[in-house]
């Protein structure tokens, strides 16, 4: 793919936001506008943010603004959609994980499942791309549900095959982990979130994933 005067829409959460980088410049789609030309890469990250709905939601942002809400006001002239999720639903929040057959926001296999739906029929002229969540310290440890992270990568994958959407495996990258100790203190802020040098590494593994479309 040519990525010269390409527009992306960036639909994630507080990686794709730019938490703990030193300056917004220094996000990973902002480092690859610059590298590769892009017309425009729209920033709808936000920190907390999960793709699954909350049974129980409170007042407070992140359980308001789930993906499946805030992927209805990206614009819509994008060459290319980018989502880029699920480690929050692993980490926090009370959806379970659900089965493949679900079709509700409620859980996470459901809300996967509305959410592609969604992208396919509004932006039916982009490229969409799922994006599964890096590593992140400890991310072996069951969560309220009984799933680790790789459960969730799994998952993601599983309906991303199901609409033929393109996948960019990042759980398999083995720099951006860091329950490796030399990684986590070379390219991680607080062992979830990638510094400058991490940001810089998810860079480039975004341009060559997008090159060879």
């Amino acid at each position: 793919m040519v990525l010269q005067n390409k527009k992306i829409n960036l639909l994630g959460d507080s990686i794709t936001e730019g938490a703990c980088v030193t300056s917004a410049k220094k996000i990973y789609h902002q480092i690859l506008k610059e590298e590769s030309g892009l017309a425009e890469a729209r920033n709808y990250g936000m920190g907390g943010t999960r793709i699954a709905r909350q049974k129980h939601i409170s007042d407070i942002v992140v359980d308001n603004n789930d993906f499946n809400i805030r992927c209805e006001n990206m614009n819509v002239d994008a060459d290319i959609i980018i989502v880029f999720g699920g480690t929050n639903d692993y980490g926090h929040g009370d959806a379970p994980l659900g089965k493949f057959s679900d079709r509700t926001e409620y859980t996470f296999y459901g809300a996967c499942h509305l959410l592609f739906e969604k992208l396919i029929e509004k932006y039916n002229k982009s490229k969409i791309i799922i994006v599964t969540p890096m590593h992140r310290d400890g991310d072996n440890i069951l969560n309220f549900d009984g799933y680790t992270l790789k459960n969730y990568v799994n998952a993601l994958i599983e309906v991303a095959l199901y609409y033929n959407l393109s996948i960019l495996n990042l759980f398999e990258d083995k720099e951006l982990n860091p329950n490796i100790a030399n990684n986590n203190e070379k390219y991680f802020a607080d062992g979830l979130h990638p510094n400058d040098e991490g940001h810089a590494v998810l860079a480039g593994i975004f341009k060559n994933f997008l090159l060879k479309l």
